[in-house]
């Protein structure tokens, strides 16, 4: 277990047959060749694992239904099928407690969505290129992975496309080599990464580099920000994104330094729902541009995503309300420092939403079935409002930026998080999160005290 693991991992009870909790990914290597035209995946999955406890007579590997060419465990073939969503690897040899091994799985196929109640999730075949949208069990869509949102690993994607798209991935970009009519990239992110927060954009895209107009002054490295985007949308993405500089800086001075080594926005030449959270990326459809930043709470969200979700990760997706409260309550307060609505005017706002919805939701275990349902965003946001009035400002901040600094890079859960809080305060915070994250009636709005 990482020392920045606060607790350890379990079974999921919202998808019981994702990932293998019998062993962990340390790294993943990818090489992977893709072709818009049709839509043709194929490339070889280097995993670099860690068994448990127990000794490994086989194991899983989540992936879709490609044609695999072959299975390599620490170099010999395995014995392997792949059924419904699983990739079953028995290796010559079982594996010792503790051992570390490499699984290489090479395979092909045309990548497509992984069905879900949400609709597709994963690899999205686009009108004239492709994205990853894979929150929360995509991933398999288009690589082996152990797919848990517990087990971060680092990455190294190289892919190779047609040479007039642009290419997209987490991290930092290595080398970008042309050969012929075909060009590869190499992006690594080396901080611990969650399976479905790895993504791709392929595309025709602009890359602009998002400047510092007017620096605040706060004692962090500046952060490389790059945006992708159709050249024709230049014009509303600076009015739409102008403040993104800002903004880095602002949730810098309350969470702490900006956990990875770079940030990444695309505007795909798509509309989409919601934008898409990524390790170190967002990507926001053309329906986000305006021109008149009628989106900034979104990327307000996506940004704050980066400490709350992506380098403190949940163990399952149980805890969602913990990525969403944050990010939510960072809209507000982004609003109130920008100059729009108070914290308290959006929470005020969100209560009087809420008090007139169904009482059916319960914050900390709200089911498979609700777990991306508005009303978990709005009361998770409410959460943390309400524990900035019960704690006070200094409190609740030191107490904000010191969960992101302890468990940075980490996994946690809600338990991990009410007994952080409860170190800031003499008051008993028992009732509180019983009556916000157990019973589903509304209590009532938050509201500073004296």
């Amino acid at each position: 277990m990482s020392p920045k693991q606060a607790t350890p991992p379990a079974a999921d009870r919202y998808f019981p047959t994702h990932g293998d909790h019998r062993y962990r990914v340390h790294r993943y290597e990818l090489v992977l060749d893709y072709r818009p035209g049709p839509n043709r995946l194929g490339g070889t999955a280097r995993l670099v694992c860690v068994a448990g406890s127990a000794p490994l007579p086989e194991f899983a590997l989540d992936l879709a239904e490609f044609r695999i060419g072959r299975v390599l465990v620490d170099g010999r073939p395995g014995h392997y099928t792949l059924r419904a969503g699983k990739l079953r690897i028995r290796p010559a040899k079982a594996l010792a407690a503790g051992a570390a091994f490499t699984v290489e799985v090479q395979y092909t196929g045309n990548p497509r969505p992984v069905r879900s109640q949400w609709g597709g999730l994963g690899w999205e075949e686009l009108t004239d290129g492709a994205l990853v949208a894979s929150q929360p069990i995509g991933a398999p869509s288009w690589y082996p992975c152990n797919d848990r949102p517990s087990d971060k690993a680092s990455y190294l994607l190289s892919i190779t496309a047609p040479s007039p798209y642009t290419v997209i991935a987490n991290g930092r970009l290595l080398t970008r080599t042309t050969r012929a009519s075909s060009t590869t990239w190499v992006y690594e992110q080396a901080a611990p990464t969650s399976s479905y927060l790895v993504t791709v954009s392929v595309g025709h895209y602009e890359t602009v580099r998002l400047v510092e107009s007017n620096p605040a002054p706060v004692p962090f490295r500046p952060v490389p920000q790059t945006a992708y985007l159709p050249a024709r949308l230049l014009p509303e993405f600076t009015a739409d994104f102008g403040r993104q500089t800002r903004m880095m800086h602002y949730f810098e001075s309350l969470f702490g330094p900006y956990p990875f080594g770079e940030y990444a926005v695309v505007i795909t030449d798509e509309e989409l729902d919601v934008p898409v959270e990524a390790q170190g990326m967002a990507t926001f459809g053309t329906n986000h541009l305006g021109g008149t930043r009628g989106s900034e709470r979104l990327v307000a969200h996506e940004l704050a995503h980066q400490w709350f979700g992506n380098s403190v990760s949940i163990a399952d997706w149980r805890h969602i309300w913990l990525n969403e409260g944050f990010a939510k309550y960072a809209e507000w307060l982004w609003s109130e420092h920008a100059g729009g609505r108070t914290a308290t005017a959006h929470a005020k706002a969100a209560h009087t939403l809420l008090a007139g919805l169904p009482q059916d939701l319960r914050l900390g275990d709200p089911g498979k079935k609700l777990m991306f349902d508005d009303r978990l965003y709005q009361r998770g946001g409410l959460v943390m409002h309400a524990l900035r009035c019960v704690l006070g400002e200094e409190p609740f901040f030191r107490m904000v930026k010191e969960w992101a600094a302890v468990h940075r890079h980490g996994v946690v859960t809600a338990a991990d998080f009410t007994a952080h809080a409860a170190r800031y305060t003499a008051r008993p915070l028992e009732p509180l999160f019983d009556a916000w994250l157990s019973d589903t009636a509304l209590p009532p709005l938050p509201v500073a005290a004296d």
